[in-house]
């Protein structure tokens, strides 16, 4: 695990990216959450950097990466996100703005417990993320703009990277009993997985809407009709998922590695560094 610092270019970047526009429209919804959900985790890991032991080096040491991974990310999707907004889409900074407010309120007003906990539930769900990417939107990236399909990929194979950094920190000071903690790391995880559902399904209406504007009946059913069977493939691993992290025993370091990720991570870089060159 290490921190990368690509440069992304998204002046060409259209909304509609990939070959269906409904799969480039969730993506985009999807989009929104990194930039600034990035910085409330970055503001709880400061918090909890605070209160680890000293010589907890190797946890101190994951977590500086960490925090370098997700400044990333939050730097890169906000710029993608402005051109995104830019295109025809000025409502996206109502559910941006509400988003912010939202990960202010659980700073000010939550406990770090919960905040740890949350934070936890969203990067198991993050590192599920990766799964997808690499496994199974293979087709819907077939003729993808490669800026975006990189953007994704790049951020996903760093989230599953450092997909134990939030565990561990949360298990080293919720407090709790054992089994206390197991119930309340489910709390957390449903509570992220709840939020951020509702806010990517009502920022995606929003996009979807836009997007309908003026189609012909035929028009807006061959839409549906792909919305449809995007969803399908979008949402076929959310109950496996859910069953490995609702587990007891699960521990998100013996997560099983998607294919392709770690060779995706080397051919990135070499890229990277030709380009630089």
């Amino acid at each position: 695990m290490h921190a990368r610092f690509p440069k992304f270019d998204f002046t060409r970047v259209r909304a509609h990216w990939a070959r269906e526009p409904e799969f480039a429209q969730k993506c985009n919804a999807a989009s929104l959450i990194p930039a600034y959900v990035e910085p409330y985790l970055l503001k709880v890991m400061k918090i909890a950097q605070s209160k680890i032991d000293p010589g907890k080096t190797q946890l101190l040491e994951d977590l500086d990466v960490f925090c370098k991974q997700e400044m990333q990310h939050c730097k890169h999707h906000l710029a993608f996100n402005k051109v995104l907004r830019d295109q025809g889409y000025p409502g996206l900074k109502a559910f941006e703005d509400k988003l912010r407010t939202d990960y202010e309120h659980f700073l000010k007003t939550r406990s770090l417990r919960f905040n740890l906990a949350y934070c936890e539930g969203f990067e198991s769900m993050s590192a599920s993320g990766c799964e997808a990417w690499f496994e199974d939107y293979n087709d819907l990236l077939d003729g993808a703009d490669p800026v975006v399909a990189d953007l994704w990929r790049w951020h996903l194979a760093e989230e599953f990277e450092h997909r134990s950094v939030c565990s561990d920190v949360y298990h080293e000071l919720s407090g709790l009993h054992p089994v206390s903690r197991y119930f309340y790391r489910i709390y957390g995880y449903f509570y992220a997985l709840v939020h951020l559902g509702k806010f990517i399904g009502a920022v995606s209406a929003y996009l979807h809407e836009r997007d309908r504007e003026g189609m012909t009946p035929e028009e807006l059913q061959a839409s549906l009709d792909r919305q449809k069977a995007i969803k399908k493939i979008t949402t076929r691993r959310i109950l496996p998922m859910m069953l490995k992290i609702l587990s007891p025993f699960y521990d998100p370091a013996k997560r099983r590695e998607p294919r392709g990720h770690r060779e995706y991570l080397a051919e990135f870089e070499e890229r990277r560094q030709a380009l630089t060159a």
